[in-house]
This record gives structure tokens, sequence and C-alpha cells, in this order.
């Protein structure tokens, strides 16, 4: 893979990805072991109404942890795609002003054009040492495409 390629591999966490699927894990084995397990016990009223409401309320621990575990910043030569747990936005290199990690920030944040910022969740701080140099890598990427776009018009 060349350097371009690298510098344009998407960005992903790692200890966030790696969490999300052990908790998935869990709580469908633990939701599995409650459907299954309750309604044979003695004592214990537990029917299909039950067993349907936490095969759902399992479902949406395992999406939401999907979403966790899926997200991401993909980087192109046109801008990047950041997918965060809810939203997903589209930027343009134009648009990202800066890139920020500090002040004990879970994860990277753009200062946008318009005012606004977005976090970046595909960068985190729990990462440690790799967390850091992705942003390094990302800071890397808006400056390289800042200075393709040219000074601003003035």
């Amino acid at each position: 893979m060349s350097s371009y390629q690298d510098l344009h591999a998407p960005f992903r966490p790692r200890s966030a990805r790696v969490v999300t699927l052990v908790l998935g894990l869990l709580t469908v084995a633990g939701a599995l072991v409650i459907i299954v397990s309750l309604p044979r016990m003695e004592g214990v009223v537990f029917g299909p109404a039950d067993q349907a409401g936490t095969a759902v309320l399992a479902l949406g621990i395992c999406w939401f942890l999907y979403r966790q575990g899926s997200v991401a910043a993909v980087p192109s030569e046109r801008g990047m795609v950041v997918r965060n747990i809810i939203h997903t936005r589209e930027l343009e290199w134009a648009e990202i002003l800066s890139v920020s990690f500090g002040d004990g920030a879970p994860w990277v944040q753009l200062d946008l054009s318009d005012g606004g910022t977005i976090a970046v969740m595909a960068i985190q701080r729990a990462d440690g040492e790799h967390g850091r140099s992705e942003a390094r890598r990302l800071a890397t990427l808006v400056a390289l495409h800042e200075e393709r776009a040219g000074p601003p018009d003035r």
C-alpha cells in the first residue's frame, strides 16, 4: 500500500469495536438464557410476552452496540464521511478548518467553516497512542487538502 493510500485509509476506533463486540455477545447470550430458562423455573411467571419483550430489548441494545462499533471517518479526495452513533455527515475538505484533540476530549473535534463543530468518534482517546497518531494523520490530511485548494480568495 502506498503512503497516499495509508494516509487516506478509513479511521476506526480500536477499543470501542472490541468492547461493543463483547457486550453484543453477552447481550445475546444473556437474553437467550433469560428467554429459555425463566419460563421453566418453578414459581416464576414469565410468558410469551415477557420473552418477546426480552428479545426486543436485546435487539435494541445490539442495534446501539452495532452503531457504536461501526463509527468511522472515511476520507476521499473530495472530503470525508463522518459516521457517528446516530448521525452521518459528508464534509468537503474546504469545510474543515481545524482538528482538535485536547483538553481531555474523548474524541477528535473538527472546527467547521460554518462556525460549528463535529465530533469524529472514530478517533478516540481510549485508543491511547493509536488515537493520538490517528488525530495527527487527520490533521495532516486536512492540511494537505488545504494546500491543494490554495489560498482563500480575499
